[in-house]
């Protein structure tokens, strides 16, 4: 494929390495000198210094012939501006903006169900950009995940699945401790699959004789109900999560106290009520951010929090307040390294869990290197989203864990696919990938499979791959165009 991507920030420079990596031909345009600069030393592709709001600019680059644009910029308004500048005159190339202001998803979505005839007959977007990148929403939703139903864990859900991917660690003289992963079915009766081992740092998929010993992650495919007996067995327990502090209250704090705060909201803040479904679990939640205005408008918004104004390093208001008897804390300011520093902190305290909000998977993983229970990161939400719409129409989904190391991948199997009529058994490749779940075009949820499950064209599969073996993997089940 080949690619255009405006803006060589963090998001664009990760993206051009991953689809440089994936024999891509990239393009990346930049209008900072400086940082153009530093990026084309960096990364094997044509590094243009100029705005890419220019269609002369683009024209340059080959938007003619290339098969995607994708704007990161810092400026929501250039992105979706050069997206629609393109669709006017190359409405063929696919076009991904990440844009952060919900007013621009209301009102397409508003104009897309009022103008929906329209929009079917042309063929068009609305904004010319074929799909939108929230970060806001796709991090606060992860952090949400965490801590449903009471227990802080690091989940990956998947839709239509009562299953989730969590992780846990395992604690000394557990049940867990010393045993070998072929032996620990007889530990349990409950439905599950081992997908991920992360020892001294080294994520791996799963090998029968490895010996799990205390201080190894395991990545485990289960119910959630059934989660207090995999804690148990790896020596740990379900917390009770009934207070909570959130540090704050910005755009994404916000979405997360929407989700979790039993409140009373005004038709003014209609809009955020509708991103998630309603599960309020905390008896007190309270609400800190440093800024005037966004306290005042959290106090305003969540009725029934208590919001303060405060800083949140000041030791006697943590004190004032009795911060450390809290069950969990979440961190959802845009200061990353303050996000870990204060969890930890406040853990130190006596403070049960926390969960943070981070730049990246590296310092997610730094952060439960240290003792947090969940790490969120924000930047690899958004390039996950991307990369899943540039890998083809069979792959619907994508999700990075362990600061890259490994990929979920959900894909459907097409008819060319060498895998259909086959055994899940017969095109095993162990270390390389594992299958997750899956589910038929009829069956309305995916679920664990077997060995003697059979693949066939139309079914959907949830793959967990090495980053090396990625492409191989999307080779083996037809899922590249």
């Amino acid at each position: 494929m080949k690619i255009i991507i405006i803006g060589a920030g963090f998001t664009g420079t990760q993206l051009a390495k991953l689809l440089v990596n994936g024999k891509n031909d990239v393009v990346l345009i930049e209008n900072n000198e400086e940082l153009a600069r530093h990026v084309s030393s960096r990364i094997d592709c044509e590094v243009i210094t100029a705005n890419g709001n220019n269609l002369s600019v683009l024209e340059d680059a080959g938007i003619a012939t290339a098969d995607a644009l994708i704007c990161v910029t810092s400026s929501d308004e250039v992105n979706m501006i050069t997206c629609s500048l393109v669709d006017s005159v190359y409405p063929d190339v696919l076009k991904i903006a990440r844009v952060r202001n919900y007013s621009y998803y209301s009102e397409t979505a508003d104009a897309s169900k009022k103008h929906a005839e329209t929009i079917k007959e042309k063929h068009r977007p609305l904004y010319g950009i074929d799909f939108m990148v929230h970060p806001d929403i796709v991090a606060a939703q992860a952090i949400v995940n965490s801590v449903e139903k009471g227990s802080v864990t690091d989940s990956t859900q998947f839709e239509n699945s009562p299953y989730e991917l969590i992780r846990i660690q395992i604690e000394a003289d557990s049940r867990f401790d010393g045993i070998a992963i072929e032996n620990i079915r007889k530990t349990t009766d409950k439905k599950f699959l081992l997908a991920f081992i992360e020892k001294n740092g080294e994520s791996t998929l799963p090998s029968g004789k490895t010996i799990l010993h205390a201080g190894d992650s395991l990545g485990i495919v289960l119910e959630r109900k059934n989660l207090p007996e995999f804690l148990e067995l790896c020596g740990s327990k379900a917390k009770d999560i009934s207070k909570i502090v959130l540090v704050g209250a910005g755009r994404i704090g916000t979405l997360v106290a929407e989700k979790l705060i039993h409140k009373k909201t005004s038709q003014k803040f209609d809009f955020f009520g509708k991103i998630f479904k309603k599960n309020r679990i905390a008896q007190k939640f309270v609400i800190i951010d440093s800024d005037e205005s966004r306290a005042k408008e959290a106090e305003e918004r969540f009725k029934d929090a208590y919001v303060f104004q405060a800083d949140i390093s000041d030791e006697s208001f943590i004190e004032e307040e009795h911060l450390n008897e809290y069950d969990l804390v979440i961190c959802t300011t845009g200061n990353y390294e303050m996000n870990i520093v204060t969890a930890a902190y406040l853990e130190s305290l006596g403070l049960k869990a926390s969960i943070v909000l981070v730049a990246s998977g590296t310092y997610g993983d730094m952060a439960r290197k240290i003792g947090i229970e969940v790490a969120v990161p924000i930047r690899d939400t958004v390039i996950d989203i991307i990369m899943s719409h540039l890998k083809g129409d069979a792959v619907t989904g994508v999700h990075s864990v362990n600061g890259g190391a490994l990929e979920i991948v959900e894909i459907t199997i097409l008819e060319n696919s060498k895998c259909s009529g086959k055994m899940l058994k017969d095109i095993s490749e162990p270390g390389k990938f594992l299958i997750l779940m899956g589910k038929k075009p009829t069956e309305a949820s995916f679920s664990i499979l077997t060995g003697n499950s059979v693949l066939e064209t139309g079914d959907s599969i949830i793959v967990i791959t090495t980053k090396e073996d990625n492409q191989h993997v999307l080779e083996k089940f037809s899922a590249l165009n």
